[in-house]
């Protein structure tokens, strides 16, 4: 029923129980007003488009309950209130999440990062952002579980030295270190992440230190993207040796290196 010119968009009962695919996408007039309670309780939906319309309203937690929807669209509405974190619930079925060009508040859930193999795309429109206090969850900005965030790029929502400190705990066996604490934390800022010293400003790591802590294997090519860093102190661990101009000759005089 997509590109049509219906005027409202219909309520739904449980004669529509069995409905897989709902695609009311680019109405020429726009449906408006909320998404109808029943669609939330169409548990045989796998698709789910109402992409460029004039919908209002949020989105509920019911969303959480339709266990198999594998595309979900409201691209080009005005859906207010913030995303729930129960669309984490739709991992292992939902690959394509589009909430773009929306008018949503709050942070963006940690358990979107979760979607395996999922694209998101959630930039909002023009003039509107998420809560500019919280970074965006950091598995969902290092594409650790899913397959494309349009915001991966977006630099005051995924810091660039996170995500490089992001791949060196993993280069690294984080998980065998001996203390990690804060680490790969969704949101706590990486400035307080143990070892991590930022400049004044909080913005640029220029020290990181992680000295006899049970680190392994060898350093990842992404610690370059740490441009301001002045000390690297790895020493007592079990790091393999690594050449200094491979990592970054551009900004070598300015490491301190222990290994």
């Amino acid at each position: 029923m997509s590109s049509n010119a219906l005027s409202g968009l219909p309520g739904f009962t449980e004669s529509f129980a069995t409905l897989q695919e709902l695609d009311m996408s680019n109405q020429p007039y726009g449906f408006i007003g909320s998404i109808p309670d029943n669609i939330w309780r169409s548990l045989s939906l796998k698709v789910l488009n109402l992409a460029d319309n004039r919908l209002t309203g949020s989105i509920p937690s019911l969303v959480g309950n339709l266990a198999v929807l594998e595309v979900f669209d409201l691209t080009n509405n005005i859906i207010k209130g913030a995303i729930p974190s129960d669309l984490g619930m739709l991992d292992g079925s939902l690959k394509h999440l589009r909430l773009s060009n929306n008018m949503f508040t709050g942070s963006i859930p940690s358990e979107i990062g979760q979607l395996e193999g999922a694209t998101v795309l959630l930039k909002l429109k023009e003039n509107n952002y998420y809560n500019s206090s919280k970074t965006a969850p950091l598995g969902l900005c290092t594409l650790r579980n899913v397959k494309e965030f349009d915001l991966a790029n977006d630099t005051e929502l995924c810091p660039v030295e996170r995500n490089a400190l992001s791949d060196f705990y993993y280069s690294t066996k984080g998980a065998e270190w001996t203390d990690s604490t804060n680490w790969l934390d969704e949101y706590t800022r990486y400035c307080d992440w143990k070892g991590v010293t930022c400049d004044d400003d909080k913005q640029h790591v220029i020290e990181l230190e992680r000295a006899n802590n049970g680190l392994s294997g060898r350093l990842n090519e992404s610690i370059r993207h740490l441009t301001f860093i002045e000390k690297l102190d790895l020493s007592d661990n079990d790091i393999k040796v690594i050449s200094v101009c491979s990592i970054h000759y551009e900004i070598a005089d300015r490491y301190f290196l222990y290994y």
